[in-house]
């Protein structure tokens, strides 16, 4: 699915938050769209511990959009 598809893949030896991460998605503009993004985490949990060090973390982003047909 979609228009524009976007990929990313980050990649750290070690990571630690000070803060509880946040993180929103939003698809501006007109027009109705589909919508999906999700990321796969390795060696990160969900939700993360503040101040735990975590080793050897991958995440790879994914997002598609597109616009939909209006009637």
């Amino acid at each position: 699915m979609g228009d524009i598809l976007f990929r990313s893949t980050v990649h750290a030896e070690r990571l630690r938050f000070t803060q509880e991460p946040q993180t929103v998605v939003r698809f501006p503009g007109t027009g109705k769209r589909e919508s999906t993004s999700h990321s796969d985490r390795t060696h990160l949990p969900d939700p993360v511990i503040t101040g735990q060090e975590y080793q050897d973390v991958t995440v790879a982003y994914h997002l598609a959009t597109r616009l939909t047909r209006e009637p």
